[in-house]
């Protein structure tokens, strides 16, 4: 503990990290977060479901396009459908819950790992966390893994304190959050922190000598759990029976480990280019991190930051794992092992801080300012040997500029690390540049993305001249999830115009348009010229960059 504050500073060391934290993670997500529409097709169907709630004032039974929908737990269309109704149905609404929650998931970090080892480490690993590729994304998605996250950190947290004092009240705490976990995403939530904890409780057990496990708080802990989470499920039994345990359950659980949902699959080290990513532009210290982590258990087995490192270890390695076997793969699964990646390279530059710079801190802090200069040379060359749309050509400048903020930002902290005076400050220079490039990406590149996505534009058209009866449908473009959201349930998913083809499993194109008294349907821009109008009288509305808005009225067709 040498060159840390003393113990007595403790009662006010990890509130401070706690706001640090906070407020960094704050200035990443939320500039900028109303901006532009939803992104096609998980924040679109999830917005959907949360505004269904309010469409059909059912907080029990969730509905996407007017069908009861059991794929997730609802915590987040709770939250969605709340924020909704206050702040009304927007992409700020619907992605504040995510935004929360990294907001407080940076504040839960700082104060447990200040708590532990120290205000200086605690504050380290709240900025780390905070400033992550991977944490700064899902914290501005309407997704609900920023709530599952947070839920699973908060149960480590909690149950790493049980273990270290004995007492039984933070067993409970941590149950309580692992109910809010599986409100969020389902069993997901405690499998992978018992996956974390026990390993570690077993590994440290053998290191030194432990506190007696308090049965009564964990027992009555996961009874907490159950009245968490039984009231929903049940409700669902009692309207459809076992049918909804069986799709949330059964297919979209434990289904989507052992088979493949919706073709998202990987090989077995899918995950490992996904830590590089998402924790950029940490990564560059990860490696030397986890070599001074496995110093320290040989060094100093036992005390408050060894058993932070073994933590962290099993937080990494367990779900990692876990997620490495599962058979559907998807990045954002193993965010949830983030805030153990920042534990472990906040201590590290701590020790760096305190026995100044070192060689490989150097090293690590100058790969960073090359690899952006080299991304720097390479979009360069592109844009100079290609032409570019207007869009892409005006998201030139401020993705330069973000290149400039990381690449300065990076030099500086390998500056910063090569004198013993200045390293302690270091990660806040890197730190300082990521806010601003993530804000300059938020803010300035993502809004001229919206010229690429033409189902918003078509779908308010549809709003604006739509009349009681219409029948609104989408045939052979992406974004059906977009056009349901942007307008009004329900929406109707067209097979191919060959009605011959057994491959297809949209709606018969010809009985669609016959049925209704009228019929908007978006198409592909190519198509809007020779499809067929069965009979109807066919108009093109919009064409919008490469799918056109069809509208058939008329004497309906046989």
């Amino acid at each position: 503990m040498a060159g840390r504050e003393p113990m007595t500073s403790f009662s006010k060391g990890p509130a401070r990290a706690a706001w640090i934290g906070a407020v960094v993670a704050a200035l990443i997500t939320l500039p900028g977060l109303w901006v532009g529409t939803l992104w096609d097709n998980s924040e679109t169907a999830y917005g959907e479901v949360a505004r269904e709630i309010l469409l059909t004032h059912d907080w029990v039974v969730m509905h996407l396009n007017g069908v009861p929908y059991f794929v997730q737990p609802p915590l987040y269309f709770w939250l969605g459908a709340a924020f909704s109704f206050v702040f009304g149905t927007s992409a700020f609404a619907l992605r504040l819950p995510s935004a929360l929650a990294t907001i407080a998931m940076g504040a839960l970090t700082g104060y447990a790992v200040a708590r532990q080892v120290g205000t200086r480490v605690g504050i380290y690993a709240a900025v780390i966390l905070s400033t992550s590729l991977m944490l700064a994304v899902i914290g501005r998605l309407a997704i609900m893994d920023a709530l599952l996250d947070l839920a699973v950190a908060m149960t480590i947290f909690w149950w790493f304190r049980s273990l270290e004092t004995g007492r039984g009240r933070y067993a409970v705490y941590g149950w309580i959050a692992a109910g809010g976990g599986f409100l969020a995403k389902g069993l997901v939530a405690p499998v992978v922190a018992i996956l974390v904890i026990v390993p570690f409780y077993l590994w440290n057990r053998r290191c030194e000598a432990s506190k007696p496990l308090a049965p009564r708080g964990w027992v009555a802990g996961a009874l907490v759990f159950l009245a968490i989470v039984l009231p929903w499920p049940l409700a669902l039994v009692a309207h459809y029976q076992l049918f909804p345990l069986e799709k949330l359950i059964g297919e979209y659980t434990v289904g989507r480990y052992t088979g493949v949902v919706e073709n998202q699959s990987g090989p077995f080290w899918y995950y490992l280019p996904v830590v590089i990513l998402g924790f950029f532009p940490w990564i560059a210290f990860l490696p030397m991190a986890i070599v001074y982590g496995v110093r320290e258990l040989c060094g100093a087995p036992a005390g408050p930051q060894a058993r932070l490192v073994r933590l962290s270890f099993a937080w990494i390695v367990m779900p990692l794992l876990f997620f490495s076997f599962a058979r559907t793969k998807l990045p954002n699964y193993v965010a949830l092992e983030f805030p153990a990646l920042a534990a472990i390279t906040a201590l590290y530059f701590d020790a760096v801080a305190r026995k100044g710079g070192t060689r490989s801190a150097v090293v690590s802090a100058a790969t960073v300012p090359v690899a952006i200069g080299a991304l720097a040379l390479a979009i360069a060359l592109f844009t100079r040997n290609n032409r570019l749309t207007a869009e892409i050509a005006g998201a030139v400048p401020p993705l330069a500029s973000m290149a400039v903020a990381i690449f300065a930002g990076s030099l500086l902290t390998a500056l910063l690390v090569a004198r013993v005076r200045s390293a302690r400050f270091a990660p806040y220079a890197l730190a300082l540049a990521v806010i601003f490039a993530a804000d300059v990406l938020a803010v300035g590149v993502l809004p001229r993305a919206e010229a690429y996505k033409p189902v918003p534009r078509l779908a308010a058209t549809i709003e604006r001249e739509r009349q009681p009866g219409d029948a609104v449908a989408i045939q052979d473009v992406s974004g059906g999830n977009a056009l349901l959201f942007y307008t009004h349930p329900v929406v109707r998913v067209l097979a191919a115009p060959d009605e011959a083809d057994p491959q297809s499993d949209g709606e018969d194109p010809r009985s669609f348009i016959c049925g209704a008294r009228r019929a908007w349907v978006i198409v592909p821009a190519v198509a809007s010229a020779y499809d067929s109008p069965y009979g109807r009288r066919r108009r093109v509305v919009a064409i919008d960059r490469k799918a056109a808005l069809l509208l058939y009225d008329g004497p309906r067709c046989r």
